[in-house]
């Protein structure tokens, strides 16, 4: 007694849209530094400004 073949999954189909058509998620400024809060206080900024400095700057 023979098995019948398993079905094969079909294979994913090429798409050849444009993919510059489309927004990207660096299209927005969503996300760009933001913190979530949004409290603009002098401590908050030098928090910050500690925290994101280079380390060749003192």
């Amino acid at each position: 007694m023979t098995s019948a073949p398993e079905p094969r999954s079909p294979k994913p189909s090429l798409i050849f849209d444009d993919p510059l058509d489309q927004q990207s998620s660096d299209d927005t400024d969503r996300g760009w530094g933001e913190r979530p809060g949004g409290d603009a206080d002098a401590a908050a900024d030098l928090k910050r400004f500690l925290d994101e400095k280079p380390p060749h700057h003192l």
